[in-house]
């Protein structure tokens, strides 16, 4: 599954590809905001998603403004789809 992620002040989202499923990514995501509790002294929660390869993102959850899930499909390709 594919997983776009918007980071408030930054102009490009953010694209992994990951095989963990949907409702564990929006239950860690979840479980990041309920604990921060958005005093100046605490520190932010951090969100982290492994890609397919293994590599890791970690990303402070409270700046993160959206998460966008896509399955895997097929891409179309050639002029097939013109009416």
């Amino acid at each position: 599954m594919e997983v776009k992620i918007g980071i408030q002040s930054v102009p490009r989202e953010l694209i992994i590809e990951t095989d963990e499923p949907q409702a564990e990514i929006e239950k860690r995501l979840e479980d990041a905001l309920a604990a921060y509790v958005g005093g100046q002294h605490q520190p932010s929660p951090i969100f982290a998603l492994t890609s397919a390869r293994g590599s890791r993102v970690l990303i402070p959850a409270d700046k993160i403004a959206f998460l966008e899930f896509t399955t895997d499909q097929a891409r179309k390709v050639g002029f097939g789809n013109i009416v």
